[in-house]
């Protein structure tokens, strides 16, 4: 058992992985997560992906920004399930994300990309229950955005950190 587990320790060594946040709320990806400010993003959906943001980048220390991380928003609802009356049972709510993490002091875009996900809504015959399940649609997609966002971010990051050694 002991050679097995020794084997294990010595197989996972030489394959690559190296944990992401190496290094805990000290390490190099942590420290930089701290230094991005995230832009002001228009509308409903940008105010809860703004808060989704924030909630996610490890709190700020004072220091100066050295990235800030501009997004824009798609933000879309599609009928799709239709009955023979032309009336609506089924929608999809669909938020894209476009983002840029920019150079705070040389102003150069180092990292863009994009994040989306999207959310089946069922059409109810109460308004109120139907603009309801769109908003909590809304809500989730602005998490799931905002994880999507700051994972990729912490890659760079970590890739960075590696590459200045």
């Amino acid at each position: 058992m002991k050679r097995l587990a020794l084997l294990l320790a010595l197989a996972t060594t030489g394959c690559g992985l190296h944990p992401l946040y190496e290094g805990g709320a000290s390490g190099a990806v942590a420290t930089s997560l701290s230094r991005v400010e995230v832009a002001p993003i228009a509308g409903k959906a940008g105010y809860l992906v703004s808060n989704a943001l924030r909630d996610r980048l490890p709190g700020r220390s004072g220091e100066p920004a050295l990235y800030r991380l501009e997004v824009k928003l798609d933000d879309s609802i599609t009928g799709l399930g239709v009955k023979r009356d032309d009336t609506v049972t089924r929608e999809r709510r669909t938020l894209r994300a476009r983002y840029q993490l920019v150079d705070a002091s040389s102003g150069e875009v180092v990292l863009d990309a994009t994040a989306g996900s999207d959310a089946g809504v069922d059409v109810v015959n109460s308004e109120y229950a139907t603009i309801a399940a769109e908003n909590t649609a809304l809500e989730n997609l602005s998490q799931i955005i905002a994880d999507q966002i700051v994972t990729r971010i912490a890659v760079y990051q970590r890739r960075a950190a590696a590459t200045a050694k």
